[in-house]
């Protein structure tokens, strides 16, 4: 299993519930395919650039380790999730 990293933002426009809706779709697939060490909410972040017309968005962190075969699907979740906005998977050196 590989050491992940992934960050992704969310619409300001959204209710709590269907953030905390869309991250809990990310943590289940994600506890599936591999485990979770570490989440972080960094909460409302004003862009440098607008993104989609949006000027800020919903920032969340998550360290998982999993096999390289779940990133693709994972990567598929995200682009057909409405209110994700923009994502990056990294892989992290041991």
């Amino acid at each position: 299993m590989n050491n992940y990293e992934t960050i992704f933002i969310m619409k300001d426009d959204i209710t709590e519930e269907q953030r905390n809706e869309v991250i809990n779709k990310i943590k289940d697939y994600l506890n599936i395919n591999g485990k979770i060490t570490n989440t972080t909410n960094m909460g409302l972040r004003k862009f440098a650039y607008e993104i989609r017309k949006y000027k800020q968005g919903y920032y969340y962190v998550i360290e998982f380790d999993s096999e390289a075969s779940a990133i693709a699907e994972l990567e598929r979740i995200y682009r057909i999730t409405d209110e994700i906005l923009k994502f990056i998977v990294v892989r992290k050196d041991d």
